[in-house]
């Protein structure tokens, strides 16, 4: 979750292996501060997160573009999906819900967002597994 004063949603590029210092909610902290101790220093997702940010917008919702997802769980999180699935993960910070922010109007946004998503993967697929209809 995005904690912020404003219902912001963050689009994530990359994922970074080290500086990790704090410990999680179950109190756990990688070895050495990264996430995977041969693992490269950072890792692109290959969705381009920046073209995505230009090409939508939702209404009543800011959206942001971010190479960077802190050094908590999030990100660990991204670049372990990331080093494993090949660059082919997606990371979207979201505001909590409140009276602003429904589950019906984030659904809704997220929905776009997945949607152009999937449309850019569709781009790069020779199989044709993504189609409008």
């Amino acid at each position: 979750l995005a904690s912020s004063s404003k219902a912001i949603i963050i689009l994530e590029q990359c994922g970074k292996n080290k500086g990790y210092k704090e410990m999680d909610v179950c109190g756990f902290c990688p070895e050495d501060g990264c996430c995977l101790l041969d693992g490269p220093e950072k890792i692109e997702s290959t969705i381009n997160m920046k073209t995505l940010w230009k090409n939508i917008s939702v209404e009543g919702i800011d959206i942001v573009f971010s190479r960077d997802a802190g050094r908590y769980i999030c990100d660990y999180t991204y670049y372990t999906s990331l080093y494993y699935g090949n660059g082919k993960a997606a990371f979207i910070h979201v505001p909590p819900l409140s009276k602003l922010v429904t589950a019906d109007f984030l659904g809704k946004a997220l929905q776009i967002i997945i949607l152009e998503m999937l449309k850019q993967c569709g781009e790069k697929n020779e199989k044709g597994w993504f189609t409008e209809d």
